[in-house]
């Protein structure tokens, strides 16, 4: 529900607010940033959905927090970056910024990132250097919080 409020509703009600029509843009560089929107909503949803896939099939949990991930998930997009879920929604948050050419949707992303980049630090780390231990600082080691790598990082026993 919480992806489906940032990523969808919140920005419905900014459209809405600041009267942001969908619209073509006015030439090649608004066309070009439209493109480029596109690429990153599509990049998102696939981190996304498959960061999600990830967490029911090998960490046999979800996103809520009532119902975490019981083992350690590094494979996928976690090989990549601690984070995809949160990667891929800021991704498709920053593609339909650039897909309606609207800065107040870009103030959006941005907001969104910055508490991501606060609340997972102070938050969500400690919990899971509790949960899984050795195994986490491992990890992190290796994978950044997240700004994805660009080479897949291959822990001890996948290689």
């Amino acid at each position: 529900m919480l992806p489906f409020t940032v990523a969808v509703l919140v920005p419905l009600w900014i459209a809405r607010r600041y009267s942001v029509e969908p619209s073509l843009g006015s030439g090649a560089p608004g066309w070009a940033l439209q493109v480029a929107g596109l690429g990153l909503l599509a990049l998102g949803l696939v981190f996304f959905t498959a960061s999600l896939r990830r967490f029911a099939t090998e960490g046999h949990g979800t996103l809520a927090p009532w119902d975490p991930p019981l083992e350690l998930v590094v494979r996928g997009p976690y090989r990549y970056v601690r984070n995809p879920m949160i990667s891929g929604v800021a991704l498709v948050l920053f593609g339909e910024s650039l897909v309606l050419l609207s800065v107040a949707h870009a103030g959006w992303a941005a907001c969104f990132l910055a508490l991501n980049l606060i609340y997972i630090p102070l938050v969500e780390e400690p919990q899971l250097k509790r949960r899984f231990g050795a195994a986490y600082l491992e990890y992190c080691r290796h994978v950044p919080r997240v700004v994805p790598r660009l080479r897949a990082w291959l822990p001890g026993g996948l290689r």
